[in-house]
């Protein structure tokens, strides 16, 4: 009787042990996000600026490419470039630049459209032409930059004297940032792209930027209307201020800084 005694007050006494350890735990784990949730946030408003400069030859000479950027003292390039033994960038900017990109909720707080336009420089050369790139710069000076990657088709427009603002919201007026599925890609691809949206074998950005071409389905995914690509408003910090884009003799450049802020 005694054993019998003995052993349900052990076993009572670890079952409290284990209850309150248990809620010990979870509460030092929510605790833990909590606080590093804080010191994200807090420190977005101390976080050094996004200084970016690019150029990009848009026939495929490699001589001249680069991207640079800094911000983060770790998560930074000195004229990265396409290295042709390894088939990356040198540096490693295709991973790295999704520092920038996304907070680390995975929200995303700069446009993915210029992004992959900034990515141009330390890529395989036969990207260009496999996303069908085109720069153009209107009588007026707005310069307009688009390509179709992975299905997907992108434009970033700059005001006339070439420049695009973030604010809060993402580019403003009169810049712009749009993207629009038309279409997608398995494996290495190449894409498959919704007929609408094709001339000659290749994307018409005239087709693609008209809200009229309607679209319908490729494969399994069906295309969409042209929607801002702007950053997400649930990120936990969002970019001010402005890139000068420059395009003559088919160079491409693009510098500037960018100030990050908390929401």
């Amino acid at each position: 009787m005694s054993n019998l005694k003995y052993n349900l007050e052990y076993y009572t006494l670890g079952v409290i042990y284990v209850f309150f350890v248990r809620k010990e735990l979870q509460m030092i784990r929510k605790s833990v996000i909590i606080l590093a949730l804080v010191v994200l946030v807090g420190s977005v408003a101390s976080a050094q600026d996004l200084k970016i400069d690019y150029q990009y030859n848009v026939t495929g000479a490699v001589a001249g490419n680069q991207l640079t950027y800094s911000g983060n003292y770790m998560v930074r390039t000195d004229k990265d470039a396409f290295d042709a033994v390894s088939g990356a960038s040198k540096q490693k900017s295709t991973a790295l630049f999704t520092y920038y990109q996304t907070d680390v909720l995975g929200k995303a707080a700069f446009p993915a459209g210029l992004r992959g336009l900034l990515l141009y420089p330390v890529a395989p050369p036969a990207l260009r032409t496999d996303d069908s790139l085109s720069v153009t710069k209107a009588a007026g000076g707005a310069i307009t930059a688009q390509y179709v990657h992975r299905g997907v088709a992108y434009g970033i427009i700059t005001d006339n004297t070439g420049k695009i603002t973030f604010d809060k919201n993402g580019i403003a007026a009169p810049g712009r940032s749009v993207l629009r599925v038309i279409g997608f890609i398995q494996g290495a691809g190449p894409q498959q792209l919704h007929p609408d949206f094709v001339s000659g074998g290749k994307p018409d950005y005239v087709k693609i930027w008209n809200a009229g071409t309607a679209g319908g389905t490729v494969g399994s995914v069906k295309t969409g209307a042209q929607i801002n690509d702007f950053p997400d408003a649930a990120s936990l910090y969002y970019y001010t201020g402005t890139l000068q884009f420059t395009f003559d003799q088919n160079i491409l450049k693009i510098s500037g800084t960018l100030k990050p802020n908390k929401r």
